[in-house]
């Protein structure tokens, strides 16, 4: 009872207390609500309706309580974080978002701001103490206003552009907008195309922001050097000025940063050597010096217990000399990757099984030797282990003992390893890829009790193996992507038989003999499968009612004479059967209904091409050059048939009589090296309209080039080697091609002077044909051309100096014309760079080309 009466009596008390202190309710300033109103009512948005975030922003309700706005006690809206919202429009400097006086901190990163620029009424916040507008697809000049902002801590402009347009600071520069920012603790400006000459950019820093802690200006276009002046920054925290242009040194004084935790300096064209007291700052955490092939050094002796170093990235550098013991002192370390430098020492007497944190270790494209230890796998998080390309030697060890349940990724490939794989290898029970390739390896375990259940990717190619079936009870590895290429089988693995999830199989290059066993089709799970460059004869039919389908197989180079017809049942993508003995287009390839590539190139076929090639309706490119083929069996399709055939290489054939023209829609045509000995159809244009690529050179083709033929989009027209005649149509050095060759014809007339004047030439050949006139003048808007060949033809004119500011050529031959006057060109100081040939013989040209003409000679 008197436990009830306590109660009781606590209930009136409490109750009387609460009546007497008044609800707290915030005080939102009315006006301030409704300017966060109107600037919502103005926005858009990519996704409709806009988040939760702003669905709360209503008229009921106090704006203190809005989810991404903060007040200050006495109401005033101080902080607004508007990031990740799907807003899409542009803000004006009318926006009612300025008339938030008090603002304090904003963020609109992750936004589309359409490619507009900052308004530059942000100046008008100058409470603002953190500005964030990063990712928001701004561009263009960023406002002189900003620098008003002189409370600012941290501004964040990083990463804007639209439609390939960047933000800016050209005027103001760098040093204008952060003169007055001298509070500010945190700079990113990265990707801004930032202004200015050499150093400039780190002599504003490091007189302007004494107080910075994070400076991050990657992609920002600047050039070097990289000022010691920035070493009057007092304790920096963060520093990323990677994919620049500094073309310099790091300065020593970085190591004097004792507060640094994250150094990214990558891509900068780094030279010199990297200061290695750097990798020695106590609390530096992340180092990326990555893609500075110029820029030389090598590793400390790491003490231990005064490093937390976790990430090290110093991919394609110039590092040189031992990897030392004291690696192991990086406890802490989780992401190694010192891959494409010099490096030359041995691993194994280091103890790996000391970095307990580490992930992922890149060791590959160095020069490293001796043995590989069994330890390198012991670390208990380790996910991938890289050690290809270098100059490892011996066997695989025994991973017995080892710790390491989550490598998932273990790539050997490339280095001098011998002998047996150990069956052990699969004691590390997550691995999925595992790359062994072109190494000495004579074995493999594909059987025994202790495979994983699936290998996502095995790469065997390059090494000595062969298999022994002994015919084992043990459970089979499974695999998805097996290579074996070039190896010494003899025939397929019997181990196949047994594969369930194999999707791509690649047998290239082996001494395969024989015929090809039916039971490879009945892998269900098979797509791809290559068996080039052995010596199959043929394949072994198909069983009644066997259906299959690939995307893929490659029998190029065997010495296969034909496949029999059961394989009508086989459904193909992509057949390469280039460089065999067939005789006769195969049979089964009639009812071929998804193959879209087919390669039947350098065998000995002979007679017509069969007109049911035609309607395969998925067939896009077909190969049947270097044959014996003479004819097309007519009738050919009409314009508008259904055929997608885009792209038809005949080349060196025996095909005779008319161009056969009737494949609307091909970008690739070779009719080169036949017998065609027609003219060129008046509407040839017609048939060309789609071709990147045409050529109908060392033909027998007569006639003059009709004008239709500039009907080509095409980059490469080559007519070269026929019996051509008439002039060159003027519309044809209209053309966006990249390569006109004419030569050895008998053109006649001038060349034609009305040359593009963004001409995209990079060969032009007219040799050996019978023009005359001038030089054409408007030849020098091909800034691109490499090779100029117009010898052997009648050209009356001085030398052509204007080819002189054409820096790229690399080939000009003008013999054999009627060339006068003087050699010199007094009047240009251009030089040809890159000149290889140049042959001006059998004219009637005098003095000679100065030395310095031939900048490479």
């Amino acid at each position: 009872m008197t436990t009830l009466f306590l109660h009781f009596f606590l209930f009136v008390i409490i109750t009387c207390i609460t009546n007497l202190i008044p609800a707290v309710h915030s005080n939102c300033i009315v006006e301030q609500q409704l300017s966060l109103l109107h600037f919502k009512k103005s926005l858009v948005y990519v996704i409709d309706p806009p988040s939760p975030r702003l669905i709360t922003w209503n008229s009921s309700t106090d704006c203190c309580s809005w989810l991404g706005v903060t007040c200050s006690t006495n109401g005033y809206v101080v902080g607004l974080d508007l990031s990740s919202e799907f807003v899409s429009c542009r803000i004006d400097n009318s926006s009612s978002l300025f008339q938030l006086q008090h603002l304090e901190s904003l963020n609109l990163a992750n936004n589309v701001f359409n490619g507009s620029q900052i308004p530059s009424a942000i100046g008008e916040l100058t409470n603002l103490r953190y500005l964030n507008v990063a990712h928001g697809f701004y561009s263009g000049q960023i406002p002189i206003e900003i620098s008003r902002l002189a409370r600012l801590v941290s501004l964040d402009l990083s990463r804007n552009s639209y439609d390939g347009v960047s933000l800016k600071l050209e005027n103001p520069n760098l040093s204008m907008l952060i003169q007055n920012l001298t509070e500010l603790t945190e700079l990113y400006l990265d990707s801004v195309e930032i202004s200015g000459q050499g150093s400039d950019w780190c002599e504003a820093i490091s007189s302007s922001l004494p107080n910075l802690r994070v400076l991050s200006l990657s992609f920002c276009g600047l050039s070097g050097p990289i000022c010691d002046s920035l070493a009057k920054l007092q304790s920096p925290y963060e520093i990323d000025l990677g994919n620049n242009w500094f073309y310099a040194p790091v300065p020593r004084s970085f190591a004097n940063f004792s507060n640094l935790t994250s150094l990214s300096l990558s891509g900068c064209n780094l030279l010199g050597i990297f200061p290695k007291e750097v990798f020695l700052i106590p609390s530096l955490q992340t180092i990326d010096i990555s893609s500075n092939p110029e820029l030389g050094g090598s590793f400390p002796e790491f003490p231990k217990n005064r490093t937390k170093l976790s990430t090290i990235s110093l991919s394609h550098c110039n590092f040189t000399g031992s990897l030392p013991m004291s690696i192991e002192n990086l406890t802490q370390l989780v992401d190694l990757d010192v891959s494409w430098n010099r490096f030359n020492s041995p691993i194994s007497p280091i103890h790996w099984e000391a970095l307990v944190n580490l992930e992922s270790l890149d060791f590959s494209n160095n020069l490293l030797y001796g043995s590989i230890p069994s330890s390198i796998v012991s670390p208990p998080l380790l996910v991938a282990l890289a050690l290809s390309n270098n100059h490892f030697s011996g066997q695989v060890p025994e991973f017995f003992n080892t710790s390491s349940q989550l490598l998932r990724n273990l790539l050997l490939g490339n280095n001098n390893l011998e002998g047996e794989i150990p069956t052990s290898i699969f004691n590390l029970k997550g691995l999925m890829y595992l790359d062994l390739a072109s190494n000495n390896f004579s074995g493999f375990p594909f059987s025994g009790p202790q495979q994983p259940r699936t290998l996502s990717f095995l790469d065997l190619s390059h090494n000595s193996l062969l298999f022994d079936y002994n015919g084992t009870s043990s459970p089979f590895l499974q695999i998805e992507n097996l290579l074996l290429a070039s190896n010494k089988l003899v025939g397929l693995p019997d181990f196949l038989k047994n594969q369930s999830t194999l999707s791509k199989l690649d047998l290239s290059g082996n001494q395969i003999q024989g015929q090809i066993p039916n039971w490879i089709w009945r892998l269900n799970s098979l797509g791809l499968l290559n068996l080039s460059y052995n010596s199959i004869v043929n394949l072994e039919p198909l069983l009644p009612n066997s259906t299959f389908t690939l995307f893929s197989l490659d029998l190029n180079f065997n010495k296969i004479q034909g496949i029999h017809s059961s394989y009508a049942f086989l459904q193909i993508g992509r057949l390469g059967l280039a460089s065999n003995k067939l005789r006769t287009f195969p049979d089964f390839l009639r009812n071929q209904s998804t193959l879209n590539y087919l390669d039947l190139s350098n065998n000995q076929i002979q007679g017509q091409i069969p007109n049911w090639i035609w309607r395969l309706n998925s067939l896009q490119e077909l190969n049947l050059p270097c044959n014996y083929l003479e004819t097309l069996e007519a009738p050919l399709p009409k314009a508008n048939s259904s055929t997608v055939v885009t792209s038809l290489d005949l080349h060196s054939n025996q095909l005779q009589g008319q161009i056969p023209l009737f494949l609307p829609f091909a970008h690739f045509l070779d009719y080169s090296r036949n017998n065609f000995s027609s003219s060129l159809p008046a509407d040839i244009g017609s048939f060309i309209s789609k071709t990147n690529f045409l050529s109908l050179s060392r033909n027998n083709l007569h006639g003059t080039i009709p004008r239709s033929i500039c009907n080509t989009t095409g980059m490469v027209l080559d007519l070269s080697y026929n019996s051509l005649s008439g002039i060159i149509p003027q519309c044809l050095t209209q053309l966006p091609l990249s390569i006109l060759d004419l030569r050895t014809n008998n053109l006649t007339g001038s060349i034609p002077d009305n040359f593009l004047e963004h001409c995209k030439l990079q060969t032009l050949d007219l040799s050996r044909n019978n023009i005359q006139g001038q030089f054409p003048k408007s030849l020098v808007n091909c800034s691109s051309l490499g090779v100029l060949n117009l010898g052997n033809n009648q050209i009356t004119d001085t030398f052509p100096c204007l080819l002189m500011t054409i820096s790229t050529l690399r080939v000009l031959v003008l013999r054999s014309n009627n060339l006068y006057g003087s050699l010199g060109c007094p009047k240009t100081n251009s030089t040809w760079p890159v000149l290889q040939i140049i042959d001006l013989a059998h004219n009637h040209l005098n003095g000679e080309i100065p030395a310095t003409s031939f900048a490479t000679w």
